[in-house]
Formats: C-alpha cells, sequence, structure tokens
C-alpha cells in the first residue's frame, strides 16, 4: 500500500523507502527516513496481516516460525508498487526476525526489478545485529547492489540524517 507520495517528491523523486512492519517499530524508523531524505514512502502489506499468536517467536508452530525455518517461504503481498523504474536508491527496511529479514522481503524483492539500483537496507531488532540479514540478502540476490545498511533502533534525528548520508 503506498503509504505517502507528495506532490514534490513525485515529480523529482529518486528515492524510495521500503518497509514491512509488524508491530509498527521499522514503520517508525522508515517514516523518519522517508521525510529526512525526501523520499517516497511505500510499506509491504502482507495479504494475511499477521496477529500476536502469529508473531509468537516461543511457538514453534506459529506461522512466522513456520515461514522463518524454510527458507523458500515467500508471504504474499497484499499489492505491489505500480512504478519502480523512476527509483534508483531504495531504503529497504525490516524488523529481524531468527537474525535475517522477515522472507516477505524476499517476495518484494523477486517481485520487482531491483538490478541496477542502489539497495540500503535498514532494520529493527532487540537484540540482533543487520550483519546476517544483510550477507543471507547479498547471498540471496548476488546480482544486486545491496550496501552494508544499518540497524536503527529508536534513532535520533541525528542518527537518521548521518545513516542517509
Amino acid at each position: 500500500m503506498l503509504i505517502a507520495f507528495g506532490a514534490s517528491a513525485q515529480q523529482n523523486s529518486k528515492t524510495l523507502v521500503v518497509y514491512f512492519s509488524a508491530s509498527g517499530v521499522t514503520a517508525s524508523v522508515a517514516k523518519q527516513i522517508s521525510e529526512a531524505a525526501k523520499a517516497d514512502l511505500y510499506e509491504i502489506t502482507p495479504k494475511v496481516k499477521y496477529s500476536s499468536a502469529d508473531l509468537n517467536w516461543r511457538d514453534k508452530q506459529s506461522r512466522s516460525s513456520v515461514e522463518m525455518a524454510d527458507k523458500s517461504t515467500r508471504p504474499e503481498m497484499a499489492e505491489n508498487i505500480s512504478s519502480m523504474d523512476q527509483y534508483d536508491t531504495i531504503y529497504i527496511g525490516f524488523p529481524i526476525w531468527w537474525n535475517v529479514a522477515p522472507h516477505i522481503i524476499n517476495t518484494f524483492i523477486e517481485a520487482n526489478k531491483l538490478e541496477g539500483k542502489t539497495i540500503i537496507p535498514f532494520a529493527t531488532s532487540g537484540g540482533s545485529s543487520i550483519t546476517n540479514s544483510v550477507k543471507d540478502l547479498r547471498k540471496t540476490y548476488p546480482n544486486l547492489n545491496i550496501k552494508d545498511g544499518q540497524l536503527l533502533n529508536y534513532p535520533s534525528q541525528s542518527e537518521i540524517e548521518n545513516f542517509i548520508k
């Protein structure tokens, strides 16, 4: 679902902030990045939203646990962005699940032509770093220009500004 598409950004924007957020933490960071970078904003929304029970990582039978146990899982998105061609730089944000990006991030990447674009991951996490997520994305998509990215847990405005520089 397209969340924000400002008039001036729509005409000149070459930057897009894409994010998946299960609890709202990553959404908040994505909105900060979008505002600071004067970028368009797009939320990756699963076709079937995650409930609290789905997100219970302690339950090996929960939806998120089952999805993350199978690397081939690609949760369906409610819809996809329509015009990726206009963007050169794409920030992709997500919460870290099981030390990597949730598989709906793979769904998004595989549904869009991202070759030739600069991809900058950012993540939120209660205890993991972004390092393994970036390594996994680079291994899965070796033809994409995926930068190191950054973990951004409740960042200050100056941390956001330093990140987009």
